[in-house]
């Protein structure tokens, strides 16, 4: 594996389209929105409306990618490329569930980077039609369900995919995808296994309200999982051209979470 950092991902197909970034005052990075002109249409579109984006190819990677600057899947790469090497594991022995897979940027970099299978999670129905049309073959399986609420047969397709190892970028927060979710799909993976995930570096601090700093630092303290790397960067530029940053960790897991403690 080269230690270069691979190129910005691109879709399989792009739309013929414009992207504009709105000059307005702050705004919450869950408030964010850009207009995009497609097909003659001007359409305003908030940056969570995840569903509305994936259905246009191309519009994901142009808006985050080469406008904003989303570094978070190549720093998750690169972070767990390092873990694996530290512990003497070849990546191919990798078995990975991607919390939150989107249209499949992460997935494709875990394949890159030599996994041996990478199964896709995501809640969105149009994010799992975008990563087929745009990244066909980089996921056995993609399942679009709630986690909180799989079905047995479901449980049964993961619980037979030997998983042992976690992944979720720029997934967790802002209601996307609550603790309960990101447990419950921490504990489907085999022990010990690793986990590589990102947070906004506010949801990391002791005033977050999302719930999950009490969630990852109890991990840390009861010793559910141990930490390999954690690293401050810049996740991607707000539409003002700041720097958002985030948080990213990779840990192996030690034990499974109670879900008592989100009770």
């Amino acid at each position: 594996m080269s230690p270069s950092e691979p190129a910005v991902p691109e879709a399989a197909t792009e739309a013929d389209f414009e992207v504009e970034l709105p000059e307005v005052g702050q705004l919450g990075q869950d408030e964010e929105w850009c207009e995009i002109l497609v097909g003659g249409e001007r359409r305003r579109i908030r940056f969570h409306d995840y569903h509305e984006i994936y259905d246009i190819p191309g519009f994901y990677e142009r808006l985050f990618y080469d406008k904003l600057e989303c570094q978070s899947p190549r720093v998750i790469r690169r972070l767990l490329a390092r873990a694996l090497t530290e512990l003497g594991t070849e990546p191919g022995e990798l078995r990975v569930l991607d919390v939150g897979a989107g249209n499949g940027i992460v997935g494709e970099e875990l394949r890159e980077l030599g996994a041996g299978a990478v199964y896709g999670i995501d809640i969105i129905k149009e994010a799992a039609a975008a990563a087929h049309r745009d990244r066909p073959g980089v996921y056995e399986r993609y399942l679009v369900t709630d986690l909180t609420d799989l079905a047995r047969d479901e449980r049964d397709t993961l619980a037979g995919a030997n998983l042992n190892t976690m992944t979720t970028v720029a997934a967790l927060g802002f209601d996307d995808i609550p603790p309960h979710a990101f447990a419950v799909a921490y504990n489907l993976i085999s022990t010990p296994g690793l986990v590589a995930f990102t947070l906004k570096e506010e949801f990391v601090a002791k005033r977050d309200s999302s719930g999950f700093s009490n969630l990852i630092r109890r991990m840390f303290d009861e010793e559910v999982i141990r930490p390999l790397s954690k690293e401050r960067y810049r996740h991607r530029l707000s539409v003002q051209g700041e720097p958002l940053y985030y948080v990213a960790f990779v840990a192996e897991k030690v034990n499974d979470v109670s879900l008592a403690w989100l009770d």
